[in-house]
């Protein structure tokens, strides 16, 4: 068998100029576009970087876990501990021995940034009762959805050795939380939430995006002195949804204006567009001992991909399969891959499935095919990729 490139014909018009790359004054950053899995921007993405109270999200997810599974439920009341209420910075102004619903502590979280409501989620759901347990059990269910260079310390983000994420770590939690926390992921648009009339000024959500109508609706922003002011964000409009990252700007006015750009930017400078539709023939495979000596390649989906909007170059497009491929084939098995290699974008890979049924050819195709293999051998066998 051998590794066969075939050409596909798309057509993209594009014009004639091509998009740049953002320049960003964060430090690091991550922008992925949700809906298509491209990725925008990587800016020292992958670096473990100290991520303050974007980490919540990290508790935030297992915690929605846990009621999805029944080890908690909304209604659930926590008491909150005296380590819980012996935390500064953001809080929701717990008190040591009051009762809280975990509904309460998770918009604490989302929208006070409440690092006292972290801990007694924390310690709520630890093995063995203690934040550092749950801060390990964070650890490994990171390591878990892939999010290798994450480890923390603790429940919150509060600064500590060895509280490390990395932007695309970030991008990938927030993905989680869209799509398998659905029914709560509207929680992090609400720019407000009372929890103590004492304390009525804290109240407000710290998200710089939220109230400006560019579609901006999470997740969580950060700030220490170590990691400088961050965001974890996502927008969406129309169709499509963005989520990005930002880290290590100096001022929360730095924040919210590289913010604000990087989602105009991403929806401006890209589109979605449908280069062919689901069952459209775009290459055809040869067939080893078939009833028919071809079987036609078709997308099983709409072929959906993120282009720039202003592009100079043509969309490179190549299928790729190992053939020849043994009958009998049922239609729609996955038989190739189209490779699109976007200007300044990753290459996509789309899966190409059989078009129609191809029966066993029986004797005669067996005596056809090994005089073509016969052939083949006497004149030399067409240049192609080595099987991997």
């Amino acid at each position: 068998m051998i590794r066969i490139l075939a050409a596909a014909t798309l057509a993209v018009h594009t014009s004639a100029m091509s998009v740049a790359a953002f320049d960003t004054r964060a430090t690091s950053a991550y922008v992925i576009d949700h809906t298509t899995g491209t990725v925008l921007l990587n800016k020292n993405a992958d670096e473990p970087l100290p991520p303050a109270s974007m980490s919540k999200l990290m508790t935030l997810y297992m915690a929605f876990e846990a009621i999805e599974r029944g080890q908690l439920s909304m209604t659930d009341e926590l008491v909150v501990s005296a380590h819980a209420n012996s935390f500064g910075g953001s809080t929701m102004f717990l008190r040591t021995g009051e009762r809280v619903t975990v509904e309460n502590l998770i918009r604490g979280i989302i929208v006070l940034s409440g690092n006292d409501a972290c801990v007694v989620i924390a310690e709520a759901l630890s093995p063995d009762g203690t934040e550092g347990g749950f801060a390990r059990l964070m650890t490994r269910r990171a390591q878990e959805m892939g999010m290798t260079n994450s480890t923390f310390a603790n429940s919150s983000g509060w600064p500590a050795a060895g509280h490390l994420m990395s932007m695309r770590d970030l991008g990938l939690l927030a993905q989680n939380l869209l799509t398998d926390f659905p029914e709560y992921y509207p929680m992090f648009a609400e720019t407000e939430f009372l929890f103590d009339p004492e304390e009525a000024s804290n109240r407000f959500n710290r998200n710089p995006l939220l109230k400006l109508g560019i579609g901006a609706d999470g997740l969580k922003t950060g700030h220490t002195r170590e990691a400088g002011y961050g965001l974890t964000g996502s927008a969406k409009q129309g169709d499509r949804r963005i989520i990005f990252v930002l880290s290590g700007m100096d001022s929360g006015a730095v924040r919210a204006q590289e913010s604000e750009a990087i989602v105009n930017w991403s929806f401006r400078q890209f589109a979605q567009r449908t280069l062919a539709p689901a069952g459209q023939r775009l290459a055809v495979a040869d067939v080893w001992e078939g009833a028919e000596p071809q079987v036609g390649l078709v997308p099983a989906e709409d072929v959906n991909v993120l282009l720039p909007v202003l592009s100079a170059a043509a969309l490179s497009a190549e299928v790729v399969y190992t053939g020849p491929i043994q009958a009998p084939i049922a239609a729609g098995t996955p038989l190739a891959e189209l490779v699109l290699q976007p200007e300044g974008l990753p290459e996509v890979r789309i899966e190409l499935v059989a078009e129609t049924d191809v029966d066993h050819g029986g004797f005669l195709a067996k005596v056809s095919t090994a005089a073509l293999s016969l052939f083949n051998i006497v004149r030399g066998t067409p240049a192609a990729e080595d099987e991997a």
